[in-house]
């Protein structure tokens, strides 16, 4: 496939058929996604393979929890997990909500499930003084994990980035044996879509990019 076309159609695979992933497939996946840049180009991401079904389930399960307030969240009218306005749902309300298959079946089906982890002692995270969430050490991890997933698309593979089991960081440290020092980025489930999309559905830039200050015009053509 052209770049184009990659970046164009790359969309996210919760359903995957029964193909395998073989490992020389998944050795060019990221033999290709580690040229990704990191800051200062210190690559301190690591990804462990899981293969082991107890072990995807386990790491489904992770997840559940967040879920629950995920979908909760969206019933009541809210921004799920936003930072800015924290949730009024009653906790009995989200443990009561039920968890969609979409949210755990593709972690405990893919073939393959990457936990793609960063080490927070060589990452330059510029905005932790500031107040609010930090976003900048994440250049350091996910520019790797969009390459996975672009990798798997060229390869007729697909995935998606998932990050319900974050909240349960320490039960996946002590799954995965995990080192103290890294953050646990994505789990990205890796397989064979049951559909191929072609076309998916954005925003154009005229609705998000603009001229010299965020109130400018347009970019245009």
């Amino acid at each position: 496939m052209e770049l184009h076309d990659v970046m164009r159609t790359t969309f996210a695979a919760r359903e995957f058929t029964d193909d395998p992933l073989p490992d020389d497939v998944l050795w060019r996946i990221l033999d290709d996604a580690r040229f990704a840049p990191s800051g200062g180009n210190r690559q301190g991401a690591h990804i462990v393979v899981v293969r082991d079904a107890e072990t995807k389930s386990r790491l489904s399960q992770l997840g559940e929890a967040t879920v629950r307030r995920y979908i909760a969240q969206i019933k009541a009218g809210e921004k799920p997990w936003n930072p800015l306005y924290p949730t009024r749902v009653p906790q009995d309300v989200i443990d009561g909500t039920e968890v969609p298959d979409s949210f755990v079946v593709p972690i405990r089906t893919a073939p393959v499930v990457l936990v793609v982890t960063v080490d927070l002692a060589v990452v330059a995270a510029t905005d932790q003084d500031l107040d609010r969430v930090g976003l900048v050490s994440g250049a350091s991890v996910y520019p790797l994990v969009w390459n996975i997933l672009l990798g798997a698309r060229q390869e007729g593979f697909g995935g998606t980035i998932t990050s319900m089991a974050v909240p349960q960081e320490t039960e996946a440290r002590e799954l995965l044996g995990l080192p103290e020092t890294h953050a646990l980025a994505a789990v990205v489930p890796i397989g064979r879509p049951v559909r191929q999309l072609t076309k998916l559905r954005r925003q154009p830039l005229a609705e998000f990019v603009t001229r010299e200050r965020f109130d400018g015009p347009p970019l245009t053509p």
